[in-house]
């Protein structure tokens, strides 16, 4: 069994290296850190506040609950949790989940339309915060559930953004993208997290990212570091091994040519897949 200690070390450096890698933080910002209740979120606000403590630069955290009018939505739970903690916190009060069952039908899924609602009242609140900044719980199965989701349904290659920039101005920040979930998952246990219940989208077993979920799960089972080697795939993107015209055009591309096989120079970036086969005749 890992101990809290060593899972909070390896959790850090994991959201570490991602915020390091996208220049995700800078002097000055000011953080809403978005907080469902759920272990994702809050392992997320504990790694930030350990992080403010002794990073280089300064930056500010404003923690932000939205009550979507769930029915017996625990509420004073959460409160208490960031009271005890000490933490700067605004709970909003936003029915939302009357506006979702009202306008998805009961067989269908809710989280486009309740991510989108949800998503709305967070650049709306950032504003009144004045935070620059918004950080999101998402973590490295997101992220592949994502990739999968897109692949398989929607017909095109693309996950999670580290950092997305708003209609609003707003940058949105996935910190904790290199953080595996069962990571996640069992330090929220270690921490006796007071997590809150999803008794909306969550109860719904048969929504295609949980589908996704479990088969990328049986996979990492069958094969262990199948979703290591999924998300260093997502970081060593070969564009002139893909079939779109218009990358093709955008990198000046007549043609590729042959990269070397798995096991050789491995891990080659992004730059070195386009220069081989830029401009040959």
């Amino acid at each position: 069994m890992v101990d809290a200690v060593d899972l909070e070390k390896k959790l850090s450096r994991a959201m570490g290296r991602a915020i390091g890698d996208f220049n995700m933080i800078a002097e000055g910002d000011r953080i809403l850190v978005a907080v469902s209740g759920g272990k994702d979120s809050y392992t997320m606000l504990h790694l930030l506040r350990q992080l403010q403590e002794k990073a280089p630069v300064s930056f500010e955290l404003e923690v932000v609950n939205i009550d979507q009018g769930h029915p017996g939505y625990p509420a004073d739970v959460l409160r208490d949790y960031m009271a005890r903690e000490n933490h700067r916190f605004t709970m909003i009060e936003e029915d939302t989940y009357s506006i979702v069952t009202e306008k998805i039908p009961a067989n269908k899924t809710y989280c486009s339309l309740c991510s989108r609602l949800r998503r709305g009242i967070l650049y709306r609140v950032a504003t009144e915060l004045r935070c620059n900044k918004i950080a999101l719980g998402h973590h490295r199965d997101d992220v592949l559930q994502t990739f999968l989701l897109n692949f398989l349904f929607a017909g095109q290659l693309a996950a999670m953004p580290p950092k997305l920039v708003a209609s609003t101005g707003h940058i949105v920040l996935r910190p904790l993208l290199y953080c595996a979930e069962e990571d996640i998952a069992a330090f929220a246990e270690a921490q006796k997290f007071p997590i809150l219940p999803c008794d909306l989208c969550g109860s719904q077993d048969n929504l295609q990212r949980k589908v996704v979920g479990r088969m990328i799960d049986q996979l990492e089972r069958d094969r262990p570091g199948t979703k290591a080697s999924m998300l260093a795939a997502l970081q060593n993107v070969r564009p002139s091994q893909l079939l779109d015209r218009n990358l093709w055009a955008q990198l000046g591309l007549e043609a590729a040519r042959d990269l070397p096989e798995s096991g050789g120079e491995s891990g080659a970036p992004l730059i070195m897949a386009t220069r081989l086969a830029r401009h040959v005749s």
